[in-house]
């Protein structure tokens, strides 16, 4: 079965659902793991988004997250390496019926800022938030439920909010 992209009003479950996966995480990756933290359009309240949970992790290294790939899919995870970002380990659950999304860099990276900086510019600056909501219904319309042509359609907006996201940390 084919994946769609799918937008819902913001729910408070998803904060829920963040933490109950970040004990999990925390559970099975010990001392590998620095921080996780709640990314996405699920963290930022008020804002549509597709109903899977980002989660950003912070880690002491790649190479010793990956020894644990046994424990990522103990808990459901598949792993996917890099997947087109380097120095990321990229994890989905779900399937096609996809509930979460993990990123792991290793603690410095400047995905974790850039990402952080994205999510807290969007929760602080409702009005951008509703901007961004309206460029993401256009998207889900005009991507014909490929993934890769909604992150296209939402690329150019990103970029310029996350540069002022960037600017003001």
């Amino acid at each position: 079965m084919a994946r769609r992209i799918t937008l819902e009003p913001y729910n408070a479950q998803w904060a829920t659902d963040f933490a109950v996966e970040a004990h999990n995480l925390r559970q099975a990756l010990n001392e590998t793991l620095l921080h996780i933290h709640h990314i996405g359009s699920t963290s930022v309240p008020g804002l549509i988004a597709k109903p899977v949970i980002d989660i950003l992790l912070e880690v002491i290294s790649l190479d010793s997250l990956d020894e644990q790939n046994n424990q990522m899919t103990a808990l459901g995870y598949s792993p996917r390496g890099e997947y087109g970002i380097s120095g990321r380990r990229y994890f989905v659950k779900g399937g096609d019926r996809r509930t979460h999304h993990v990123h792991a860099f290793e603690a410095g990276s400047i995905h974790i800022i850039r990402h952080l900086a994205f999510r807290d510019y969007l929760q602080r600056n409702g009005d951008i938030a509703s901007q961004y909501a309206d460029i993401k219904l256009s998207a889900a319309k005009h991507s014909q439920n490929s993934s890769e042509i909604y992150s296209q359609l939402k690329n150019d907006f990103i970029a310029r909010h996350e540069a002022l996201a960037l600017a003001e940390r």
